[in-house]
């Protein structure tokens, strides 16, 4: 399964939508004025489906993820020189990114591949495309692309 992942153009607070392969809108994300990023998933239907909210005070950047309210997980960056890399608390999964922080690859704890994620250039916005490898990843998936997009928002600020 393969989602396009794109940044609104003009948006007060993050804010994206998630295409599928044939372009049908599968989750917008809306963000909140919050002490550091919120950003709330609805599904095509506008329900929300899960969250993100990034935890301020921490020594290294931490995002926590909720699914229909339930606590399921965090996403800690860790202290790395080059290439990023981000640990997350669910599943066993792991993140490690290029140097350029473009491309990443989302393994679990067996180290198999649960998805890859790719940042298109020459858009006028962030756009990614996450390649799933299981259909039942793909909220966990679009999560975790949305806490590294919001850690290297907020360096830049």
């Amino acid at each position: 399964m393969k989602l396009l992942f794109k940044q609104r153009f003009f948006s007060w607070f993050d804010s994206y939508d998630i295409y599928d392969e044939a372009g049908n809108t599968v989750f917008v994300v809306k963000g909140e004025l919050s002490w550091g990023h919120l950003l709330r998933i609805y599904d095509a239907n506008g329900r929300e489906v899960g969250c993100v909210r990034e935890k301020v005070f921490s020594f290294l950047p931490r995002f926590e993820m909720y699914i229909r309210g339930a606590y399921i997980g965090c996403i800690t960056k860790e202290l790395t020189f080059f290439k990023p890399k981000f640990n997350i608390d669910y599943n066993g999964w792991s993140v490690k990114g290029d140097w350029f922080e473009w491309d990443y690859s989302i393994v679990n704890s067996y180290g198999s591949n649960v998805a890859t994620v790719s940042k298109q250039l020459w858009n006028w916005t962030d756009t990614y495309v996450i390649d799933i490898n299981d259909s039942e990843d793909a909220l966990c998936a679009l999560m975790l692309v949305l806490a590294i997009d919001a850690e290297k928002c907020s360096r830049r600020d």
